[in-house]
């Protein structure tokens, strides 16, 4: 593991040659954070009054008894505080870096200037050990958003989405909400003690020519593993919304609630077109889910992934009825299938301006080092920029995932529309993040409606740092 000395001064993992984004980290610690201090509403010296103060520090998370993971998070909590803000209504939020490296928090899924989004491929600045700064925004849309590191972290498997610096940020509606449940709960999944593996010295690994991959020890759904935190307590009769959210670093998740079946509301925070009752969520990483669930099934349950390997490393909680008592029960009966496309609209859907062909392949490292990503054949920064668009014209980009690994495609700063999973043509589902399985296509629609830059990238963190990005800029009127 390296030392963040060596994470900031030493040579790119991926290559000697190549400018990535640990050099553009320490741009920014010197000329390149002077160089966005003058843009118009970035982040300001945190000088004035905040509505929200989010201090990122390390922590000693106690997962399980005697299970202790450190790691550096937000107000000393993991998930950290759900921020709740109101559509419309400007907000004020202070951060304050003590987590001991150059860090910055992104507010995920919500359009705003990139200035203020939180990634430093747009301009945002970095915030140095030790100092703080004001993010001022006008929240929108409402809906069930977060906010996360945006650092790198390269070969460090403590830092970043690595660790446990994520948190709910919810956008009321400007209106009120209707309400049409009795409570919520927000329940974020996170995978914890990461390491480096040569997966193809497994029993089933890849072929060897596979570079390094991401594997973990222990996971949660909550604060706690499975079993050793405290259980969710219902009563018959409640309509329970649960807002989730997959908060790992990598690898996607299938949960169900024992005895019990999802309403799907909304995805990525946005309502959907046809909510469907299903008996499992799919989530990939950065995914989230409004689910309705009737309690109408008294007992002592599991709430967990359907992988029972998941479960075992404590992905999931107890659900517990009031005057009931026994053991957890583990009973999901038969998963459905997950698809897109049940959620959405059957037509298809308006016909863009230009349509962009874009193709996502890996470049294998080896036995004990690091493979690389590529978008049309190139990685970042090579891919800055990857699509230069003209404000108010819609773009549909057509997407072709040709490597063996699931990739969760995000866009920042505005939502798309999902327009064709493989050959079924759809419309009406908005999200910012689509997940694309090994060997699959995809299509996504977007109207160019918030000028600046924009960065699209996969959400696993180190298809990230190795190339899997591009900035997608507006053209100069």
């Amino acid at each position: 593991m390296t030392s963040s000395s060596e994470r900031l001064q030493g040579q790119s993992s991926l290559t000697e040659t190549r400018f990535t984004r640990r050099d553009l980290l320490v741009g920014a610690a010197t000329s390149g954070l002077a160089a966005v201090a003058g843009r118009a509403g970035q982040a300001q010296t945190a000088t004035q009054p905040a509505d929200h103060t989010i201090r990122i520090a390390p922590i000693s998370l106690e997962i399980a008894p005697n299970k202790i993971i450190k790691t550096t998070a937000y107000n000393n909590t993991v998930p950290g505080p759900a921020l709740r803000l109101r559509e419309g209504q400007p907000a004020t939020i202070k951060v304050v870096n003590d987590s001991g490296y150059p860090n910055l928090v992104h507010w995920h899924g919500l359009f705003i200037p990139p200035e203020q989004d939180g990634a430093i491929e747009e301009g945002s600045p970095i915030i140095q050990p030790g100092e703080s700064l004001l993010y001022n925004f006008t929240p929108k849309p409402s809906g069930t958003r977060w906010y996360h590191s945006h650092a790198m972290a390269m070969t460090d498997l403590t830092i970043s989405t690595y660790s446990g610096e994520y948190g709910f940020l919810i956008v009321d509606p400007a209106a009120g909400d209707p309400g049409r449940y009795d409570r919520e709960i927000m329940l974020a999944a996170h995978r914890w003690d990461g390491m480096w593996v040569s997966v193809q010295d497994l029993r089933k690994g890849p072929p060897a020519d596979n570079g390094l991959e991401t594997m973990y020890g222990s996971a949660t759904l909550g604060d706690r593993m499975l079993g050793h935190g405290e259980p969710i307590r219902v009563r018959q009769g409640e309509r329970v919304l649960f807002r989730m959210l997959n908060a790992s670093a990598a690898m996607s998740i299938s949960l169900a609630l024992s005895g019990h079946r999802f309403t799907v509301i909304a995805l990525d925070g946005n309502p959907v077109p046809n909510p469907v009752s299903v008996s499992a969520l799919k989530l990939d990483v950065a995914e989230r889910a409004d689910v309705i669930v009737e309690m109408n099934n008294p007992g002592i349950w599991v709430f967990g992934s359907t992988d029972y390997t998941d479960r075992s490393m404590g992905m999931g909680v107890v659900v517990e009825y009031e005057n009931r008592t026994g053991k957890p029960v583990w009973a999901p009966g038969i998963i459905s299938p997950w698809d897109y496309t049940m959620f959405a609209r059957k037509e298809p859907a308006a016909t863009p301006d230009e349509t962009i062909d874009l193709k996502f392949e890996k470049i294998t490292g080896g036995r004990g080092k690091y493979n690389r990503w590529t978008i049309n054949g190139k990685s970042w920064p090579d891919t800055n920029p990857l699509i230069t668009v003209q404000r108010g014209k819609r773009y549909r980009l057509a997407m072709t995932n040709k490597s063996n690994d699931e990739h969760p495609v995000h866009l920042h700063r505005h939502s798309f529309e999902v327009t064709k999973i493989g050959d079924k043509a759809t419309s009406g589902l908005m999200k910012d993040t689509i997940s694309m399985p090994r060997q699959t296509t995809a299509e996504i629609d977007f109207i160019a409606d918030n000028p600046g830059d924009s960065l699209f990238h996969c959400h696993h963190q180190d298809h990230m740092d190795e190339g899997f990005m591009g900035l997608i800029t507006y053209a100069k009127t």
